[in-house]
């Protein structure tokens, strides 16, 4: 039974049921991005800080003297040509000098403390509180890395639980566990246990945004499923956009840390209220749960409202047909990612939607460092970063329904390899402001790309089996943001190379995006024949009578089958066979009925009556 045309109609579609429970979906949403984007806040290194200035380096006469406080810097810190005063050096002076006018003998040595001028948002910070900057600043890349190694393992381990246990206990699973795991980050009493419980957060997150995604998208028909996907980007662009408030009314990283872990404790609310987000009736019946599918449809058509004034309760006809095509003796059948080696189109899709993630997340960073170079202040960076995920989202809502998926996805990717072979090739050449548009049109087509490479996956994988794979695609995704942080643990040297291979990707991942299917309208496929047979449609569209004579060309003749009557029919006649093969009384069969008497009596004259007249 196909679940699209067959099932969904008849328990409401996208009702006023699907509807509530969409906008539950979204706030999860909401919360991950929260604690996603806390960590640009947490490893943000100030503006300007040098050195504090150590008492004990300096002569006992210059305790005593009186000099203003620039004075007494340029005397203590030495001063770097094009930065200021240094970051990481002091100077030591001998301890018996006491004429401070003579040239002093002095020599450099490293400084153990450090004067923060007031980053963005945050009086303190995750650099602030443990001075991880000069020798230590390489422990900031790596609490990226490890947060975002996190998200990999969860999308990976928690996207096998989705499919195994169900969409809405990997989605209890994962708020109760990133919720506690947050309280206990703001208790974290050093960088170790710190980058330890971050990526253990990490891990949850990802499951959290895994499990709401694709249960969202499986209770939506084809022309809402787009809309409600982009809404949800909406959700963390506003998430983005409430951050740095946040950040300015909490002063301190772990009030930022507790606030945004609050929306996370909320959300086990829909632990004690199934109706908020119940299971996926989808799953349930591509894994052949029948009793808790009939349970979960029965809550649907009765929320929606489907079968109250009706002549013929469509959910109890549904039911019957159910019970035709799916034996109840049945065992449920559960699949895994490892049975994509059995594949040949969904493993593919899966390998290509992977890559255009991995690129999509990958080359922002190449489009975000000129816009660092263009100003060096934070919010400028960041708001005009939110600002192109908004609107990106926006192009997405105006064009994919229009233009379809695969189209508008080759339409991003060309876009973003254009723009950064011009911004490789020829940025030392181009005035600055040419420079801030092309890093905004590759940031905002790259973000579509990402995002629609995460939409279209969602729609093509099938249902046994799409947390699993939509996990290991969006661990791609994972590891193209990694790749910044790897940049910057090597103070940008490799820079330029990363830009060629991402730019180089960019472009390949154009011929990559001509073999994968188009899913406009159409409905999700739900078991691994279903994904077998989502192909890519030919280049060139043929004429459907290409083939034919035109003296012998036929029209075929609509077939009169109607599957709804005859399972209807077949549900009926199951019900009278049912009623005529009652246990029998006295465990002896019922006896066909005597004629009586009088009717023998009858027979008996009419017969004799006859007989006379006939020898008459």
């Amino acid at each position: 039974m196909d679940f699209e045309t067959r099932i969904y109609p008849r328990i409401g579609g996208f009702g006023r049921y699907n509807r509530i429970v969409a906008f539950f979906s979204w706030i999860p949403h909401f919360s991950v991005a929260l604690n996603l984007f806390c960590d640009i806040f947490f490893t943000l290194i100030p503006e300007s800080y040098h050195c504090k200035p150590d008492p004990s380096l300096l002569p006992s006469a210059f305790l005593l003297s009186n000099l203003s406080k620039q004075e007494y810097l340029n005397f203590t810190i030495p001063w770097v040509e094009g930065s200021g005063l240094s970051h990481c050096d002091l100077y030591k002076y001998p301890a018996n000098f006491t004429n401070l006018t003579e040239k002093l003998p002095k020599e450099v040595v490293h400084c153990t403390a450090w004067e923060y001028t007031q980053e963005a948002g945050l009086q303190s910070n995750y650099v602030t509180e443990w001075n991880l900057v000069c020798g230590n600043y390489w422990k900031i890349p790596l609490q990226h890395i490890c947060f975002m190694m996190g998200w990999i393992v969860g999308y990976i381990l928690l996207g096998t639980v989705c499919d195994w246990l169900g969409r809405r206990q990997g989605l209890l699973l994962s708020f109760a566990l990133s919720g506690l795991l947050g309280v206990a980050v703001c208790l974290s009493s050093n960088p170790t246990i710190f980058l330890l419980l971050r990526l253990s957060q990490g891990a949850m997150l990802a499951g959290v945004f895994l499990s709401s995604y694709i249960a969202r998208l499986e209770l939506c028909d084809p022309p809402h499923r787009l809309m409600v996907a982009m809404i949800g980007g909406f959700f963390a662009v506003c998430a983005e956009l409430l951050l740095p408030g946040l950040a300015v009314l909490c002063r301190d990283w772990p009030v930022l840390q507790a606030v945004a872990t609050l929306p996370l404790l909320f959300l086990l609310s829909y632990w004690c209220c199934s109706s908020l987000f119940p299971e996926s009736p989808r799953w349930l019946l591509a894994t052949g749960q029948m009793a808790l599918a009939r349970k979960s449809m029965q809550d649907f058509s009765t929320r929606n409202r489907v079968c109250l004034n009706e002549e013929i309760y469509p959910a109890e006809a549904l039911l019957s047909e159910m019970d035709e095509v799916y034996p109840e003796d049945s065992p449920p059948q559960y699949h895994h990612i490892l049975e994509l080696r059995h594949t040949r189109v969904i493993w593919r899709n899966c390998l290509i939607l992977g890559f255009t993630l991995f690129i999509g997340t990958g080359i922002q960073y190449c489009f975000t460092r000129n816009l660092h170079s263009f100003s060096a202040h934070f919010y400028f960076s960041y708001f005009l970063r939110v600002l192109t995920g908004a609107l990106a989202c926006l192009l997405l809502c105006l064009s994919v329904n229009r233009l379809g998926r695969r189209a508008m996805l080759l339409v991003s990717a060309i876009v973003t390899g254009l723009s950064s072979l011009v911004l490789l090739a020829l940025t030392q050449y181009l005035r600055g402001g040419l420079v801030i548009v092309l890093s905004l049109l590759g940031l905002l087509s790259s973000q579509a790309l990402a995002m629609l490479s995460v939409f279209f996956a969602s729609e093509v994988l099938p249902t046994v089996v799409r947390g699993g794979c939509l996990g290991l695609i969006l661990a791609a995704g994972c590891v193209g943001m990694a790749a910044s942080s790897l940049m910057e643990l090597q103070n940008n040297a490799g820079y330029f190379l990363h830009h060629v291979v991402f730019a180089s990707f960019a472009v390949l991942s154009v011929l990559c995006v001509m073999l994968l299917p188009e899913s406009k309208g159409k409905s999700l496929p739900d078991s691994m024949k279903d994904g077998e047979s989502r192909r890519r449609p030919p280049l060139f569209l043929s004429r459907a009578d290409r083939d034919n004579l035109p003296l012998l060309r036929t029209h075929p003749r609509p077939s009169e089958y109607n599957p709804d009557s005859y399972s209807r029919l077949v549900a009926a006649t199951k019900k009278i066979l049912a009623k005529d093969t009652l246990p029998y009384k006295n465990g002896l069969p019922p006896q066909p009925p005597l004629l009586t008497s009088n009717r023998l009596t009858h027979g008996g004259l009419d017969s004799h009556r006859l007989r006379e007249e006939d020898s008459s």
